[in-house]
């Protein structure tokens, strides 16, 4: 059994920052790539960040330069460091954990950035 779970989200004022983490627990031996995903009230989900076991990273363009994403490998763990945030970035964000053979998704934190 494996558990994905996403923490750090809430209410920010827009230019702030959030921190989101995300943890993959459970029976898992080869996590090649971790990522982020989020899904704007009346809108499709949408990829916002990936990265690989190696290092390789990936950003939707709205999100470069603003967004960082990051990942421990040892805790299978990923961070996506937010900062300059703006309202359109409102959106339940998930994690998504990716091997071999499976892939699975968390049940996401909210990040709503308004004044």
């Amino acid at each position: 059994q494996v558990h994905v779970v996403e923490s750090g989200g809430g209410l920010v004022q827009p230019g702030g920052s959030l921190r989101l983490s995300c943890a993959a627990s459970g029976s898992i031996f080869s996590i090649n790539v971790m990522g982020w995903y989020r899904q704007a009230p009346g809108k499709q989900r949408e990829w916002v960040a990936t990265i690989s076991s190696g290092g390789r990273i990936n950003y939707i363009d709205s999100v470069k330069g603003r967004f960082t994403i990051s990942r421990d490998n040892a805790k299978n763990t990923v961070y996506l460091q937010m900062n300059s945030l703006k309202p359109e970035d409102t959106a339940v964000y998930y994690c998504k954990v990716v091997g071999p053979q499976f892939d699975y998704w968390g049940q996401g934190t909210q990040v709503t950035v308004s004044s």
